[in-house]
């Protein structure tokens, strides 16, 4: 009886938070506006982790430039080492924190979404953003873009299930993968690297989210 309970109330819980989500753009906007920041995973061990694979990933490729897309905050990019950057994200207000914060620095560029225009970089880069497109046409448009941006790789930091259930509206799990292979079957399989924090370990700084790398420039 208790295991049903709690199991409706969990099934309440999802009605009630997604009658109240607005959109992704919507809640990351608002998200930034009452002083939240981009999310446990651009602070403390897990943005250690992404940073030091990503600035060795850039150094053993010779990458010299990158776009990411999801740029959020700007907190993960205080601790990267690209030669140039751009990031995009569909919040105008973290984009305005993003380009206060790097006001200074001359290799870093942000844009909203609505601002981006087709450019492009040697590397494209999604941090834990896929799993935060909950509607479909925005996951594709998302896609279609990061795919389309890099002319050599394309590095994927997320979860890769379906099926997930999760109370939190903002948040969908998706196998992004499948899209891949379907939208680019010429591509080989991803280069994965685990996190080394996944969901269970310990009670904080975990994540269910792992590193695939794409090439894209193949004959």
């Amino acid at each position: 009886m208790g295991y049903k309970a709690d199991f409706y109330r969990s099934i309440l819980r999802i009605l009630i938070n997604s009658m109240s989500f607005a959109g992704s753009g919507n809640y990351w906007d608002k998200r930034y506006q009452k002083g939240r920041d981009s999310g446990e995973g651009s602070y403390g061990e897990l943005a250690l982790f992404k940073a030091k694979v990503l600035n060795e990933f850039v150094r053993e490729k010779e990458i010299r430039s990158v776009i990411e897309f999801g740029s959020g905050d700007g907190n993960q990019l205080k601790l990267a080492e690209y030669p140039a950057y751009t990031g995009v994200d569909v919040s105008s207000v973290a984009v305005r924190m993003a380009q206060q914060t790097f006001q200074q620095d001359n290799s870093k560029k942000f844009l909203t979404t609505e601002e981006y225009k087709g450019e492009s970089a040697e590397l494209a880069l999604s941090l834990d953003v896929i799993y935060h497109l909950v509607e479909d046409s925005v996951f594709e448009a998302y896609m279609e873009r990061l795919f389309q941006s890099a002319t050599r790789f394309v590095a994927v930091y997320s979860s890769n299930c379906s099926g997930l259930m999760t109370d939190s509206p903002h948040v969908r799990h998706r196998e992004f993968t499948r899209w891949v292979k379907e939208r680019f079957p010429k591509l080989a399989p991803p280069k994965i690297i685990a996190n080394p924090f996944p969901i269970g370990l310990r009670q904080q700084e975990t994540s269910f989210a792992h590193f695939f790398f794409y090439q894209i420039d193949v004959n």
